[in-house]
């Protein structure tokens, strides 16, 4: 498969996985899943994705698989100079899923427009959607593919 096959299959399987369980836990919560969408386009739009209804929760869709795109991209060219990220994908995938978290909680979320109190029970709880539905999705994803310009 191509280089950009690659990037876009890990990151449509990760993207699937990670909104598919976030869906799941907001949805437990009580929360309706367009609000879940509607606050990741907030990030870049603020309250205003709220009141956009539909078109709030499509750009958040837009939003969140464009991220899980860069972040298999991100793996794919690392794996390039590092290839113990296609030799032990488990570890590594996990290990990226967790520094994928920490961009996201410690830089992207802070940097953007949401607005939100911390919940440590947040952090950890989607530290682990992170391990399991977008750095191991990715790590297997791209180690399966021989790359191929």
């Amino acid at each position: 498969m191509s280089i950009p096959g690659s990037i876009v299959a890990a990151g449509l399987i990760a993207g699937s996985l990670d909104i598919a369980a976030t869906g799941f836990l907001v949805r437990s919560q009580g929360i309706a899943f367009q609000k879940l969408l509607q606050t990741i386009a907030s990030g870049v739009l603020g309250p205003r994705a709220f009141d956009l209804g539909r078109q709030g929760a499509f750009l958040g869709l837009f939003f969140h698989f464009l991220i899980a795109l860069a972040s298999s991209a991100v793996y794919l060219v690392a794996a390039e100079t590092l290839p113990v990220l296609i030799d032990r994908p488990i570890l590594s995938g996990a290990l990226f899923g967790v520094s994928v978290h920490l961009v996201m909680a410690l830089i992207v979320v802070p940097l953007s427009r949401v607005r939100r109190p911390f919940s440590a029970k947040r952090l950890v709880i989607q530290l682990f959607v992170h391990i399991l539905f977008v750095g191991l999705p990715i790590g297997f994803t791209i180690s399966h593919f021989p790359r191929a310009a």
